[in-house]
């Protein structure tokens, strides 16, 4: 909103033509979004609070965790209501891109608000049956992967792109929509796994969003990706904005989120977030790449199935406790070693990801 304000300013002052510019609203982005979590966050925490809208845990968990019964949860309608608003003031809104991802983000943000509702009001730890949550995660993921498929312009954006190797690209074509549903899908439920411990699953998702912001950056511009040897996707690069968004409303969230946790981010901040990452991921054609530097998620993920498979298959469990980071504190770790040691990891993957970039 605000760039159509300062195009139509320019004619009176050349010096707004600095807010053309992606690297300013990108920050601005950042700033705005952190500013509103900020701001906003010990409100909706007093009222979540008032509400008693708290957690509901399970009993099957980690006895440490049946104190944290009553923390105020959904608070990943925070995260969500920050970005959008700063994507909107920030974004060009003639993009495409923008509004399949911030649709995505917002459909499976609704998804995991119906969950949360189901938890805390009715009072059923299970929330929306399993089989419901992947049914409108298919057709929400779906929907944007078609999108994206039948908008395509150029051959390099239905491709998957091999890091670590130059000019190794394979053509996807209807495959195209396989990969990208699985990308969605999977990453939303992935961090939805992950959401298991305070902070855990928040910064991992600022740091992947804020490097897939540099990617989205250099894949949507003509001369960096020439020169990185990284396929070039026209009007990619106006996620940088909704990436700054995600990483300063991340930020912001992570102040009362942080051990111990002032506020839960719940499904409606997990499944949202995850499936951002995975369907920016598409759009820039760096889905291994995500894999990589989301390794933390990855692992999650596979510890649970890994633990289904071994215990139907052999009837014993690789794990103490599935996801991983129960494994852990059921090994006697202390909450918070655990979650900055899975903190220290994430970064160093995206380091590695981010490193693939130029070893091409």
């Amino acid at each position: 909103m605000l760039l159509w304000l300062t195009n139509y300013l320019m004619q009176f002052n050349t010096g707004f033509a600095v807010f053309q510019y992606l690297t300013v609203r990108g920050t601005l982005g950042v700033l705005t979004a952190l500013l509103l979590s900020l701001l906003v966050g010990p409100w909706m925490i007093q009222r979540l609070n008032h509400r008693q809208i708290g957690q509901v845990v399970r009993d099957d968990g980690p006895q440490s965790h049946l104190s944290k019964a009553g923390t105020p949860t959904m608070g990943g309608a925070l995260i969500l209501l920050s970005i959008l608003l700063s994507s909107l003031l920030w974004s060009d809104l003639n993009n495409l891109y923008v509004w399949v991802v911030m649709g995505v983000t917002f459909c499976f943000g609704g998804i995991g608000w119906v969950d949360d509702y189901r938890k805390v009001f009715e009072r059923n730890p299970k929330g929306l049956p399993a089989r419901w949550k992947y049914f409108w995660q298919s057709v929400f993921g779906a929907i944007a992967v078609c999108v994206l498929y039948y908008h395509a312009q150029a051959p390099q954006e239905t491709q998957l792109f091999i890091p670590f190797f130059k000019n190794v690209a394979l053509n996807l074509g209807p495959l195209y929509l396989l990969l990208g549903y699985l990308m969605v899908v999977g990453f939303s439920n992935a961090v939805n796994l992950t959401d298991g411990l305070d902070g855990l699953a928040i910064l991992p998702t600022v740091v992947v969003g804020a490097a897939l912001g540099v990617i989205a950056y250099l894949a949507g511009h003509l001369e960096f990706s020439a020169y990185l040897n990284i396929p070039y996707i026209a009007g990619a690069g106006e996620l940088v904005v909704f990436c700054g968004a995600l990483a300063g409303a991340g930020l912001g969230f992570l102040w009362f989120n942080t051990y111990p946790a002032q506020v839960f981010m719940g499904d409606v901040g997990a499944l949202a977030l995850g499936a951002a990452l995975g369907v920016v991921a598409v759009i820039v054609r760096h889905e291994i790449v995500l894999l990589i530097m989301g390794g933390v998620f990855v692992m999650e993920t596979l510890s649970v199935i890994l633990q289904v498979a071994s215990f139907k298959l052999t009837g014993k469990r690789l794990f103490r406790m599935a996801p991983l980071h129960h494994h852990f504190e059921l090994k006697g770790w202390p909450e918070p070693r655990v979650i900055v040691r899975f903190w220290i990891i994430t970064v160093i993957l995206v380091l590695v990801g981010l490193m693939t970039l130029k070893l091409r």
